[in-house]
């Protein structure tokens, strides 16, 4: 039976479009996204992640979840140079740039393991997909357009695939460069498509971060296809980029 749901969680709507699995399958993925909100939201005095940015945990005592995403946030600060980082100077320990796409991923996984197989995950335009929404078509990703609200640069056709986007037109300058603790400038939207959604929302935050050095290095990155565009408007896009001709 087909299960359409949204819930805000993690500061943001997310929906998912399950067309194989039930109820009971949406809710244990939902449940998972509200256990990673609860343990590791900077914005909450008693999740782990502020009791270890307090000093009243070691890193030896941090569950395997969170070792895992402080490792990813770790391997994208040495890739970068430090432009991409969970600690911003004179900023508490914030690795919400690995966590949502790290937690959605896990709860497509979830989907995956209890028989789901054709669905679309979507949390706050950040998307994992699984097999086709119909026989012979994909799930169409919109990629919005920086300067109008009402059109997309890209429409996508993904299957069994992630895409993530980094941008200013939603929340303004928000990415700051781990290096100077300064708005990054040279870029304003960043998308990238993966196998998982943590590699390519990790890796479009990453890449905004490095300004228009981003752009080289986004290439760059191992089974990634990305599309961004600069500041000055012009499109750079990867050959093997999923472009949906309708």
């Amino acid at each position: 039976m087909a299960v359409r749901r949204v819930e805000h969680v993690m500061g943001l709507p997310v929906s998912v479009d399950l067309r194989d699995g039930d109820a009971a399958l949406a809710g244990r993925a939902f449940a998972w996204l509200h256990e990673v909100d609860e343990r590791f939201s900077p914005f909450k005095p008693g999740s782990e992640v502020c009791r270890y940015d307090r000093g009243e945990l070691t890193r030896e005592e941090l569950t395997p979840d969170l070792v895992e995403v402080l490792s990813l946030c770790d391997w994208y600060e040495e890739s970068t140079g430090g432009a991409f980082t969970a600690r911003v100077p004179g900023r508490a320990l914030d690795p919400c740039a690995v966590v949502k796409g790290w937690a959605v991923q896990r709860a497509a996984d979830l989907l995956r393991e209890g028989g789901a197989s054709s669905f679309c995950l979507n949390a706050g335009g950040d998307v994992v997909t699984a097999g086709e929404p119909e026989p012979g078509k994909p799930w169409r990703v919109g990629v919005r357009h920086p300067d109008l609200a009402d059109q997309l640069s890209v429409v996508l056709g993904v299957r069994d695939g992630a895409v993530a986007t980094s941008a200013l037109y939603e929340r303004g300058q928000h990415i700051l460069d781990g290096r100077t603790g300064r708005p990054v400038t040279g870029l304003i939207s960043v998308t990238v498509v993966a196998d998982d959604l943590a590699i390519a929302d990790t890796t479009a935050t990453a890449a905004f971060a490095l300004g228009r050095d981003g752009i080289e290095w986004a290439a760059a990155q191992r089974d990634c296809a990305v599309f961004i565009v600069d500041e000055d408007r012009q499109v750079w896009s990867s050959p093997g980029l999923p472009v949906h001709i309708c």
